[in-house]
């Protein structure tokens, strides 16, 4: 009898493995802390706390990059019932996170900074 020739095995390379590359191109500006949250100020006009509460929001939103919009509880009534007692009440993501004062270093935790 003549040798034996070993079964053939399957290639490891059979499929082609995807590679990272490195391209010379600007790395992209790291992601804010607070991009794709959402904040909500709920309050009504003439209210000196929600004047005070529109600057806090206002200035930690675009410090982390967090969308933000205002509620008026006099043109909505499902908000007035909620909230007329609370006003200014601040949402993030839909939750409810302050009421009367928002704390800015709060604020800035909750929008993950």
């Amino acid at each position: 009898m003549g040798a034996m020739t070993p079964p053939l095995r399957a290639s490891r390379r059979a499929t082609p493995r995807s590679r990272s590359r490195t391209t010379n191109a600007a790395p992209s500006a790291p992601a804010q802390p607070g991009a794709g949250r959402q904040v909500t100020l709920i309050g009504k006009p003439g209210c000196h706390l929600c004047d005070d509460a529109r600057a806090v929001v206002a200035e930690v939103c675009a410090e982390l990059g967090a969308a933000w919009e205002e509620r008026d509880i006099t043109t909505d009534p499902e908000l007035h019932r909620r909230y007329w007692e609370q006003i200014p009440v601040v949402l993030v993501d839909g939750a409810q996170h302050d009421f009367w004062r928002v704390d800015p270093g709060r604020l800035r935790r909750a929008l993950g900074a």
